[in-house]
């Protein structure tokens, strides 16, 4: 059996509160998510002080709150002073989820890769990036979502035939608004 030192599952437990907190998709997360316990789960974990770097894999599943984000491996990197500096999700896709605040409906992305950077305040979806929130669908091959200034950028994927390898057949960027339910 692995033990933690305490000092390592401080560390460990602060870099989560982080990542979750910042890799928030919507604006207007459930408020209490944050104030939660973070439960992570994985077939395996492997710790690097030396390499500032912690690798979780094996059907990972990190909870906190009405947050849950799942994949096959997630790496979390270090700057030498040991604050965040990326996270990488990957699975068969990684997916996100989470409730926000007065809504019953969850925002929800998924794609084979998920990366966040801290200092850029910057959530990168790749590969069969699909971000759902109540009433808006966004598709492509890469969504880039900057935090801090509630931007989305979506981008297609043509391969140098100028022929897309994704599901929809062409590549492009899809874009669903449902229109608003009308009030009885």
């Amino acid at each position: 059996m692995y033990r933690l030192s305490s000092n390592l599952k401080a560390r460990i437990k602060f870099t989560l509160l982080i990542l979750v907190m910042q890799w928030s998709i919507p604006a207007f997360a459930l408020t209490t998510d944050k104030d939660q316990a973070i439960e992570i789960e994985a077939d395996s974990a492997e710790l690097d002080e030396q390499k500032s770097v912690t690798v979780y894999t094996g059907n990972v599943i990190v909870v906190q709150g009405s947050i849950r984000m799942t994949g096959d491996k997630m790496t979390v990197y270090y700057s030498n002073g040991s604050d965040l500096e990326s996270v990488i999700m990957v699975g068969n896709p990684a997916t996100y989820k989470q409730l926000p605040d007065d809504s019953d409906v969850y925002d929800e992305a998924q794609a084979k890769r998920m990366e966040y950077y801290s200092p850029k305040n910057l959530i990168v979806l790749i590969d069969n990036a699909i971000v759902k929130q109540e009433g808006l669908r966004f598709s492509g091959n890469r969504i880039e979502y900057d935090t801090e200034n509630s931007r989305i950028k979506a981008k297609g994927k043509p391969d140098s035939a100028g022929k897309s390898d994704d599901t929809s057949g062409d590549g492009r960027v899809r874009i669903t608004i449902k229109p608003k339910k009308k009030e009885q």
